[in-house]
């Protein structure tokens, strides 16, 4: 059996698929401890978000936004191993974004400074838009 070549993109895209569930088991246990102590009934979060009954939503908060701008890191990285770009200065991108997110995630679900959290999410943002400008140029060229 021959040896199996991984891209050394396909990293930065698994950790970045860590934190998402990270994130998320850390979002059960602040949230299930919560709605016991609170004796807040399942059946009233049906339908939307929290409906003011949680106090502490931070963790959710973050969950959702993993599904936000990192849905174009996941088409990004995957257009590129689609094309078979190699490059590392798109791999110090993807690792510099997945960087800043995790940073971005600690943020939110712990101390949840705004200003600190916009800082790491700009920056990770900006990286992502380095790497898009980046792939097209190698793409185009």
């Amino acid at each position: 059996m021959p040896a199996l070549t991984v891209n050394p993109l396909l990293l930065p895209l698994l950790a970045m698929v860590a934190l998402t569930l990270m994130v998320w088991v850390r979002l059960y246990a602040v949230r299930i401890p919560e709605m016991k102590r609170n004796r807040i009934d399942p059946q009233r979060l049906a339908g939307s978000a929290d409906k003011g009954l949680l106090k502490d939503t931070r963790a959710s908060d973050n969950f959702i936004n993993l599904f936000e701008v990192p849905v174009l890191f996941y088409v990004l990285v995957l257009a590129t191993l689609a094309t078979g770009v190699n490059d590392g200065v798109l791999l110090a991108l993807a690792w510099a974004f997945v960087g800043l997110r995790a940073v971005h995630s600690a943020i939110q679900c712990t101390y949840n400074r705004v200003m600190h959290r916009f800082s790491a999410y700009a920056l990770a943002t900006v990286s992502l838009f380095l790497y898009l400008g980046r792939l097209a140029w190698l793409v185009a060229a």
